[in-house]
């Protein structure tokens, strides 16, 4: 009889600790795709209960027993699961808030409707949602610029993790808490309206961080002179936000009648035609001292240099030798 007892204490502890392997050690769960949404709030045994049901685990009882081991804090968010994990490594990722985001590069000069167009390529919500938040929020950028007409300009160009579900609205206070946070650490002052436009058609006018300067330094002359800046990107802007822009500029753009088509009005365009980055925000704020009028732009130029003169004979040769370069450019390929 205490054979018999001892044998099936054996067994029980043996099946025990398979159990305990079973829970703990072998993993488990979908072998695609998967995401769990956990509210704020949730329990450990509501938080194993929706992993049960989703397929991530076998079973509640080895994720509720790691809590108690445990404690600690467990996270809410959205997680993915596409492979098995153990319960240890299921609830490792959860306490320690390893969510799932999704990744939105925004470059230096991208302006509202690229970023509008990356949200979408990113399947974080659609293009035309993101602009009607971005012109209904303007607002989020009069804290330190009272002008802003929208947010065009103070949307900061980086790298941003976004959960699947962000609301327009989150994103963009995100990106211009992010222009605060980096204007502050440039030591941006005085009118940032000002600063932000000029530092926008910088980041447009010209791919070449150096010569940004002397480009703010051409814009600044011609706007001591009262002349207008007669600049491309101000007018493909335009054309944007009627929504007739061709991918090129043909005389009737030239022609048309908006406050963003430098080539008919004098001095800035009423507010930023894109989002500068730190170069160009460095290059407004602090302009090289110059003579220069006129520049052909570099992104233009087969030789990859802007061609700056002080004088209209001057920028005259410079358009014609930059001819010439377009001319030869075939030829030397």
């Amino acid at each position: 009889m205490g054979r018999l007892l001892a044998l099936c204490l054996f067994l029980l502890l043996l099946a025990s600790a398979g159990a305990a392997v079973w829970l703990f050690a072998w993993p488990a769960g979908p072998t695609r795709e998967t995401f769990v949404e956990i509210a704020p709030g949730t329990p450990a045994r509501g938080i194993a209960r929706q992993l049960v049901a989703s397929g991530v685990l076998a079973a509640p009882w080895g994720f509720e027993a790691l809590r108690l081991a445990e404690g600690g804090s467990l996270k809410a968010g959205e997680y993915r699961f596409d492979h098995p994990l153990t319960v240890r490594d299921v609830y490792a990722k959860i306490a320690r808030g390893d969510t799932y985001t999704v990744a939105l590069a925004i470059p230096e000069g991208a302006n509202l409707f690229d970023i509008a167009a990356r949200v979408e390529a990113a399947h974080l919500g659609t293009a035309d949602a993101f602009l009607q938040a971005a012109r209904a929020q303007a607002a989020l950028a009069a804290p330190f610029d009272p002008a802003a007409r929208s947010l065009e300009g103070y949307l900061f160009p980086a790298t941003y993790r976004f959960g699947r579900h962000t609301a327009p609205g989150a994103m963009l206070r995100t990106m211009v808490r992010r222009f605060q946070v980096e204007a502050l650490a440039l030591g941006l002052t005085g009118d940032l309206h000002r600063l932000v436009t000029l530092a926008s058609l910088l980041e447009r006018e010209t791919p070449v961080e150096a010569e940004r300067p002397l480009v703010a330094s051409v814009f600044e002359n011609r706007l001591a002179r009262g002349m207008p800046l007669d600049t491309d990107p101000t007018v493909i802007y335009a054309a944007l936000l009627r929504g007739s822009y061709r991918g090129t500029i043909y005389a009737s753009d030239l022609r048309f009648d908006s406050p963003y088509n430098t080539y008919r009005y004098s001095g800035l365009p009423p507010g930023p035609i894109c989002n500068p980055g730190d170069v160009s925000l460095r290059a407004a704020l602090h302009p090289a001292a110059s003579r220069y009028l006129y520049f052909v732009a570099a992104g233009a130029d087969p030789l990859g240099h802007s061609r700056f003169a002080a004088t209209l004979a001057e920028h005259q040769r410079n358009v014609a030798a930059y001819r010439a370069a377009v001319r030869a450019a075939p030829a030397a390929r």
